[in-house]
């Protein structure tokens, strides 16, 4: 366990997806690799004063790139999903809702 939360989230994971679950309070987030469910919590309510219900984890594989003819791998990397509490909400999806 890293005693730094606040270096396990790397990024918020914005796409049409993560705004649909936005109105489910649900929220996506890119995490460092070795991070499970409890410091994920942990980071997600210190660093935005919110009520966590849920975390789901997913590892993603790199795709391969091909450069020519060399072949290549992007990094593997770690999503959680994480479930707010009713009433809550994250401040970074609403404001790029007007543009």
């Amino acid at each position: 366990m890293s005693n730094d939360l606040s270096q396990v989230l790397i990024k918020p994971l914005l796409s049409e997806k993560s705004y649909v679950e936005s109105e489910m309070n649900k929220y996506r987030f890119a995490v460092q690799q070795y991070a499970n469910r409890i410091e994920i919590r942990k980071a997600v309510e210190k660093m935005f004063g919110v009520k966590v219900l849920d975390v789901n984890i997913a590892r993603v594989k790199g795709k391969k790139k091909r450069f020519g003819r060399f072949v290549t791998q992007k990094s593997d990397w770690k999503k959680a999903i994480v479930t707010l509490a009713d009433g809550e909400s994250l401040d970074f999806f609403e404001k790029n809702e007007n543009l």
